[in-house]
């Protein structure tokens, strides 16, 4: 009898971790749900007030506050900040616009991250969203005797700013790919001290050389957060249709 009940205690003890890991994996189910819904929503948020700003500037291409904010930061005169900002938009332009992109693209692709590289080049097409939103709202360049306007090849409308979709989509989403792909925490932090600073400077840097208002940068951040979120869902989806699994965050 007493062997008996050895066993049953012995059985039971056998069987209780794995019920526990159980519970533990369902109630972990839930908070990694949720933690997975956050990007979406993010993106749909900004999305509505890229949406909401852009009809608001097709109806009153006028807006309280963008005059002021121009001539606020071009009374800023200091020669090093003049430099920096026409450095941090000189990235915007083509050549290089198309040259560096290019090159990430076809780098990535030959390392062997043929995923990567073809979301790489969605994070590019933003590009087309931007150029066809011009399209419609049309809304004229900075111009007036209070503003200076710095030289500079632009041939297209004032909403949204290309060079502020462009750095967010396509830099911030290589920042992404360098975060989810190597251990190195060098080159993951280089990478963020080398693009970081262009994504949060490339706005007020169009504004304080007079080729766009506050209105088409505030706009041209919340449409290329809400593309970034979305493209970043998407990548992270589709990694686990192909038996991936969620990317690891450490690196690979």
């Amino acid at each position: 009898m007493a062997g008996t009940l050895e066993q049953i205690q012995q059985t039971t003890e056998d069987v209780e971790p794995p019920t526990k890991r159980t519970k533990d994996s369902e109630a972990v189910r839930p908070a990694g749900r949720r933690r997975r819904s956050v990007p979406p929503i993010l993106a749909a948020s900004a999305f509505v007030g890229y949406l909401t700003l852009l009809l608001l500037l097709r109806s009153n291409r006028k807006i309280k506050g963008d005059l002021a904010t121009t001539i606020y930061l071009q009374r800023r005169e200091h020669p090093w900040l003049a430099r920096s900002m026409r450095w941090v938009s000189w990235f915007g332009f083509r050549p290089q616009s198309v040259a560096l992109p290019a090159s990430v693209i076809g780098s990535s692709w030959l390392l062997g991250f043929r995923l990567e590289s073809v979301f790489l080049l969605l994070a590019w097409a933003s590009s087309l969203a931007s150029f066809l939103t011009k399209l419609v709202v049309r809304r004229p360049r900075p111009d007036g005797p209070l503003i200076r306007i710095s030289e500079a090849k632009i041939r297209d409308t004032s909403f949204p700013s290309g060079h502020t979709i462009h750095y967010i989509t396509f830099w911030g989403f290589a920042i992404y790919l360098v975060f989810t792909k190597t251990r190195n925490r060098f080159v993951r932090w280089l990478t963020v001290a080398v693009f970081g600073p262009l994504i949060a400077l490339v706005g007020p840097s169009r504004i304080y050389l007079g080729h766009h208002w506050l209105t088409d940068v505030l706009g041209s951040y919340l449409f290329g957060m809400a593309y970034l979120l979305g493209l970043i869902s998407l990548y992270r989806r589709v990694r686990g249709l192909e038996g991936d699994g969620e990317p690891d965050e450490r690196g690979r």
